[in-house]
């Protein structure tokens, strides 16, 4: 059982004034995921690897937490609030001391389901267990086009990750520091976009240990 978490730390909606949660998910259930705010998958993983299942889930004391175990079964959910063009989203999470070959990752996918047009991943961990990365994925007029940062965090312990979309630009932040900025009108999204977690498994064919993501909150702001 996930043990509560102390405080919420340093948050951008805080320290940019971004005003009151509009939509978003406390976590304040016990059990499954609540299904009224969450489509959990239940399906094959990542690039068609391993398994996500919903019984990967459970929320206590809080927190949500998503458990990937040593065959690739893992798990992952998306949003059914806030699908919106611009906003700003902001989560906080941490994972166990996890292995390299499980990936939490944070991400704003666009609506219509076209991941070639448009992808936020605000916070995805890699193989390097040391740093959390930011990727914009821009393709619109063909090919596979990306803008990236990253920026070395201590993922086990809890962070605030968020992203500011407007018509300006693409932002991102960490405990309410800036980490990443794109202001190139054509890697814009082209149009609404929703939250997911993932807990995605990219095998390199070694043993895989058994890892977590935990998530306190997601809050969505205008």
């Amino acid at each position: 059982m996930a043990p509560a978490p102390t405080g919420s730390g340093t948050q951008a909606a805080a320290a940019l004034g971004w005003g009151p949660v509009v939509a978003g998910d406390e976590f304040s259930n016990t059990g499954a995921p609540d299904r009224t705010k969450w489509g959990v998958y239940d399906g094959s993983g990542h690039a068609g690897k391993g398994v996500r299942s919903p019984q990967a889930w459970s929320v206590a004391n809080g927190v949500a937490t998503v458990s990937g175990d040593s065959a690739g079964t893992t798990g992952g959910m998306s949003a059914k609030f806030a699908n919106q063009k611009y906003g700003k989203w902001e989560t906080r999470m941490k994972t166990n001391a996890r292995d390299p070959q499980y990936h939490p990752v944070l991400i704003l996918w666009p609506d219509n389901e076209d991941s070639k047009c448009a992808e936020i991943d605000y916070a995805e961990g890699t193989s390097d267990t040391a740093q959390m990365k930011f990727f914009l994925h821009y393709a619109c007029g063909g090919g596979d086009f990306q803008t990236t940062a990253a920026k070395p965090v201590d993922t086990t312990q809890w962070h605030n990750y968020a992203v500011e979309w407007t018509p300006a630009g693409i932002t991102g932040y960490i405990d309410g520091v800036k980490t990443f900025t794109d202001t190139n009108p054509a890697h814009q999204p082209s149009g609404s976009m929703h939250q997911t977690l993932q807990l995605d498994w990219f095998p390199t064919g070694s043993q895989t240990a058994p890892s977590q993501m935990q998530v306190d909150w997601v809050r969505v702001y205008k």
